[in-house]
């Protein structure tokens, strides 16, 4: 059996799918998979978990480097599961640890979407 285990990754998908909001009304879809990912990140822990593994360039960021965000463990790991269902992250379990990287795209599809001056 292999060391490795991926960790689903269950959401949306990272690329742009649509003009910005400031352009043309988003389409049912595009709106649920959009506001799963703004409900994930409304959480201050949950964003500033996002902020430090997106932070990183698009190196990954072990689980047990994940300090002083002000909450345990076992909270820090719930938070990093939402994370993952909202597609913003994803992670990849070796040995005991988990390996964490943003989704590739995710903050430029978020900041597209949101793009005034397009």
């Amino acid at each position: 059996m292999s060391n490795q285990m991926a960790v689903e990754t269950v959401g949306p998908s990272a690329a742009p799918c649509c003009p910005p909001v400031a352009r043309e009304p988003l389409a049912a879809s595009a709106a649920e998979r959009y506001a799963a990912m703004f409900k994930a990140l409304g959480d201050p822990v949950r964003l500033r978990l996002f902020s430090m593994i997106a932070s990183r360039g698009g190196d990954e960021v072990c689980v047990c480097d994940i300090l002083d965000v002000g909450v345990s463990q076992p909270t820090v790991s719930h938070h990093l599961k939402k994370l993952r269902e909202a597609g913003l992250i994803t992670g990849e379990r070796r040995g005991t640890w988990v390996y964490y990287r943003p989704v590739a795209g995710t903050t430029s599809a978020l900041s597209a979407l949101l793009a005034t001056d397009a």
